[in-house]
Formats: C-alpha cells, structure tokens, sequence
C-alpha cells in the first residue's frame, strides 16, 4: 500500500530532488508500442522514454508525432493520452518541443557541450506549469507521481519525473544518442564501462569508422 501526502513538491529542470530511488525492472521482450524494433533496450519505466525520444526516426525521415491521427494512436498505446483523450496542435507541438529538447541533451552528453537557457525552455515551461506530489510505499520509500495524469501535459511531466529517477540512480547516463549523425537513434548502453557510442556496432560503428578512413586517406 503507497500512502500519499498532499503536500506539494514542485519540480524544475534546475534541481534535481534527491527524493526517491525509480525501481526499475528488466524486460525481456518490447511491448508492441515501441516505435520500431530495438536491440538496447532501457529497463521499465525508462523505456517509455526511450520510445518517445525514439518516436522521430532521423534515418529514414520519420516522425510519428508529425500528424494528429498516428500520434494519437501512438500516445494512446503507449499510455500517454486516454482513449477519449483531448489532443490539440498545441498539444503535439508541446510534445515535439520536449521530445527534440531532451534529444538535444543526448547529443550535448554525447559530445560534451553545455546546453543554452533557451534549449530547456519546453522542459522548464513544463515543469513550472505542473506540480508532483510525495508518496510514501512500503518500507517507507519515498516517491514522486504528478497531481493530476489527465491529459498529454501530465503524461509528458510523468516523463520528466521518470528522467529525474534515473538521474539519480545513474541509469540516465546510459541512456545514449547513436554517434553516427545519420542515425542519431537513442539506445540504452548496458556495457559495464559506459563507453558504448553506437546504436548499432556492426551498422553504424563500421560505417562511420569506414568513412573516417576514408576521409583520412584522400
């Protein structure tokens, strides 16, 4: 049984709440609303953000979130949005704002460079406009969960209490951009050293290391 507190915590992209320890759990196979196949897959609830983040495929020039009819059917499966949900413009273009801005901070772990103010603006303008609220389970764990969970807003809050879980227990660092730029597919890296740049090895690894070659050789 979770024992929940009215009281309010309100949650920024500025500060990280030191709060709560996400559980998450292995997964041996993808439920059917991943977006494509996936050979590096996050452990639950993080997988449902490497989903979103991988819902724009830039390789084969795909976005799912790019018109209303098969981004509802996407939200809906994935449990983003209910099946009588409301989902407007401004919701998919909300949505499409987080998705690039936290890919955007996947690309600047990957190469090292510090993220603009206006960079995390969808992420602090979402923050700022929800507001989550303690929990405390079994053995007196502390959690987070949003106040409301009613519309595609809430979802996406959701998701950012999810990132804030796997800061801190270290599986956000794991969640990784795909290093060759034509790829770009975010995959989750279970190597024991972190080192892992590629979606793919054999794929991309060799193609980007095969052009390198190339380029050194003219």
């Amino acid at each position: 049984m979770t024992t929940v507190y009215d009281t309010p915590v309100t949650v920024t992209c500025q500060v990280i709440l030191l709060v709560t320890r996400t559980r998450i759990e292995d997964m041996s196979a993808l439920p059917a609303w991943y977006p494509g196949t996936e050979s590096k897959p996050a452990p639950m609830p993080l997988l449902r953000v490497q989903a979103f983040l991988n819902t724009v495929d830039v390789e084969d020039e795909v976005d799912v979130l790019a018109e209303p009819a098969a981004a509802r059917d996407w939200l809906v499966k994935a449990g983003l949005l209910g099946r009588d949900g409301e989902l407007t413009e401004a919701d998919l273009e909300l949505a499409r704002e987080v998705r690039d801005c936290l890919r955007s901070l996947l690309e600047a772990d990957a190469y090292g460079s510090e993220q603009e103010a206006q960079d995390l603006e969808a992420l602090r303008r979402l923050a700022a406009e929800h507001t989550a609220r303690l929990t405390v389970g079994d053995g007196g764990a502390l959690g987070l969960e949003d106040v409301c969970g009613e519309t595609l807003g809430d979802a996406l809050f959701g998701l950012l209490l999810v990132i804030r879980g796997a800061q801190v227990d270290g599986t956000w660092s794991r969640l990784k951009m795909c290093a060759n730029p034509d790829c770009q597919w975010v995959f989750y890296d279970r190597s024991r050293n972190q080192q892992g740049n590629w979606c793919n090895m054999a794929v991309c690894g060799n193609r980007l290391k095969n052009r390198q070659l190339r380029a050194r050789r003219r």
